[in-house]
């Protein structure tokens, strides 16, 4: 897959940086202020930029040899035209300066050698869902969404963990789905979770759910949490109208006997990120009569160039050339994530095609924790109250 460079590209450059700068970033700088939940850490060094509406950020690495800073910005690359070598400050000192708005979330590690690093001066880490751990930051106005944390009193929908068989539309024999029982007795929409068990672990949706049910900011909703293969995600997810009908035909279904649901054509939704966005949309096209509401994020809409529309996956043909559908769309991408452009395509597309999707861009790149801060938005918009 072919990435986009950063559109912002002074993000993305090294600097000269003045000792009273690596002074401070040695000795200790500054979380960003209303990043919830964040450790204050020593690095990297957060400042005010010359524009007011960003923050310079000094990266600060130990090493013998030169490291290379691996991040957002650069799509995790470590070599080739993208990578990001550090520059030398004193002997065995190498740091490097971006650029970055004000309310920016990053994640980044260092590579040495071939050796992948962690920033030992910043204790706040994340998984990256591919057996490694980043670092990661909030800059100032930029925080971790509140509501992924229970609020007092707040009641707790039930969550149990079922296995249903894969059939002929999935890879393998069975396939995990977890379901979220909302706190009500009354029948409830669906919301089908692609990748479920990273939303739920990783993205904290069930938590994020409960508060807004509470808050009455949605109606309540179940939830259908499906694991992807571990082996076959993309063939699954890019498109594959053998998965359409596992999700309609065994998971819904399954989750109907289990769950107080309400009838109805369009009734329910379904959510994935990445390839699972693409997947989501793919299949509010091909089953509009089961879910109606559609929540994309960073949806990986195009596997090769994009800029020539080489590689586009054949939900473009289908938005392009089939019939309109009844559908609630909600899109989102980072500004700096490499699908940020078929995101912007898939949007205009949409509209030209006479649907009406809602779709926001965030300070940040292609990870769960910015999906996760981005929840409450596309929630509100499918299922808020006023909809109901």
């Amino acid at each position: 897959m072919k990435r986009n460079s950063n559109p912002d590209t002074s993000a993305n450059r090294a600097t000269e940086i003045a000792p009273d700068g690596l002074a401070r970033a040695r000795a200790g700088g500054r979380s960003a202020e209303g990043s919830q939940g964040a450790i204050p850490i020593a690095s990297p060094h957060i400042a005010p930029a010359d524009d007011p509406s960003k923050f310079k950020v000094t990266f600060v690495c130990e090493s013998a040899t030169q490291p290379r800073l691996i991040c957002d910005l650069n799509d995790w690359n470590a070599t080739g035209e993208k990578a990001i070598p550090m520059q030398k400050i004193e002997r065995g000192v190498w740091a490097h300066e971006i650029v970055l708005p004000r309310n920016t979330y990053m994640e980044y590690a260092f590579v040495v050698g071939r050796k992948r690093r962690n920033d030992p001066r910043n204790p706040n880490k994340t998984d990256n869902g591919v057996g490694a751990t980043n670092n990661y930051f909030y800059l100032p106005d930029a925080k971790a969404e509140p509501l992924a944390a229970r609020g007092k009193g707040v009641k707790a929908g039930e969550v149990t963990r079922h296995f249903v068989s894969a059939g002929w539309g999935a890879v393998g024999r069975r396939r995990t789905v977890h379901l979220y029982h909302p706190p009500v007795k009354t029948a409830t929409p669906l919301l089908v979770v692609l990748d479920g068990g990273d939303y739920l672990r990783r993205a904290s949706i069930c938590e994020i759910v409960d508060n807004l049910i509470a808050q009455k900011r949605i109606q309540p909703i179940a939830l259908a949490m499906a694991d992807s293969s571990k082996t076959a995600r993309f063939i699954e997810y890019a498109c594959s109208d053998a998965h359409v009908t596992f999700l309609t035909e065994t998971v819904v279904p399954f989750a109907g006997q289990h769950l107080n649901l309400v009838d109805g054509a369009g009734a329910h939704g379904i959510l994935g990120a990445s390839m699972g966005g693409v997947m989501s949309l793919y299949t509010g096209l091909r089953a509009p009569q089961v879910f109606g509401k559609v929540f994309s994020q960073s949806g990986a809409f195009n596997v090769g160039d994009d800029e020539t529309g080489k590689g586009d996956l054949v939900v473009y043909d289908l938005v392009t050339h089939g019939p309109r559908r009844d559908l609630q769309i909600y899109m989102d991408a980072g500004k700096i994530e490499w699908l940020l452009h078929t995101n912007r395509r898939m949007f205009e597309l949409l509209k030209a095609r006479g649907y009406a999707p809602q779709y926001r861009e965030f300070e940040a790149g292609h990870n769960y924790p910015a999906w996760r801060d981005d929840l409450v938005n596309g929630l509100v918009f499918l299922f808020g109250e006023s909809k109901n």
